[in-house]
């Protein structure tokens, strides 16, 4: 999965090559991880699976806004002053931005120029960074290889990410790539990684992971998701479920 997440496209004979092993094992592997909907199947080797399109950014602030506001208002009371964050882009994140304001003397890195606008111009005194970067898609944020740099510079408290979808087994996870890598790197220079997830992300998986499940210390989702979703996150090793009220 490394490998063809990197390359889009594999064939048989590379794989062949790559791992040393006979062509009717890696058939074998490629018709297991099409089983799973982690592949797709095409002649002479693999793809990686086409995901569903993804709504526009405008259009996806517009919805779950209530259940936004409520996780976003659950979240921000694990924000202590004086602590350093990075946001990453996202609608819920956006939400979380306009509570996070509130909380004095935090710094922020984000690669969203949304959210630095509304921490900026709601709190003037607050330490908001801008990562620079390439844009790259509809959602308003800085990405690519001088974006990931700008991340690895720095470790933080703590990382909070909206992914779009929420897995037991397959973790959090992205539409793209290159908002999965900003993710990723973001977590890695982390202690800790919160995500902020409504109930209509929860049991769902996307094209790109970035975190497992094992990784996440706090989730926070609204009060609508099941509580046997719920108990799958934690079985599969999320340390603590906050549900906004």
């Amino acid at each position: 999965m490394s490998v063809l997440e990197a390359r889009q496209r594999i064939t048989t004979d590379e794989l062949v090559d790559e791992f040393g092993v006979s062509g009717e094992t890696i058939r074998r592997d490629l018709i297991a991880l099409e089983a799973k909907g982690l592949i797709q199947r095409v002649h002479g080797g693999a793809i990686l699976p086409q995901a569903p399109s993804e709504e526009p950014f405008k259009k996806r602030m517009a919805l779950q806004q209530l259940e936004k506001t409520a996780i976003a208002k659950a979240a921000v009371r694990h924000i202590q002053p004086g602590q350093s964050v990075f946001i990453d882009a996202g609608t819920t994140t956006i939400a979380f931005a306009w509570e996070l304001c509130k909380v004095p003397n935090i710094s922020v890195i984000t690669n969203s120029y949304d959210i630095a606008s509304i921490l900026r111009n709601q709190n003037a005194e607050l330490e908001v960074l801008l990562l620079g970067g390439r844009i790259i898609s509809d959602v308003p944020g800085t990405y690519g290889e001088l974006t990931l740099s700008e991340i690895s510079r720095f470790q933080v408290d703590i990382a909070i990410m909206s992914p779009v979808a929420l897995h037991p087994v397959h973790g959090a996870g992205s539409y793209a790539i290159h908002e999965a890598e900003v993710a990723r790197t973001m977590i890695k220079h982390a202690q800790k990684l919160m995500i902020l997830a409504d109930q209509s992300k929860l049991n769902t998986s996307s094209h790109v992971q970035y975190c497992s499940c094992p990784e996440i210390d706090i989730l926070v989702t609204n009060k609508s998701s099941t509580n046997e979703n719920q108990v799958m996150l934690s079985e599969a090793g999320i340390k603590k479920i906050i549900t906004a009220k």
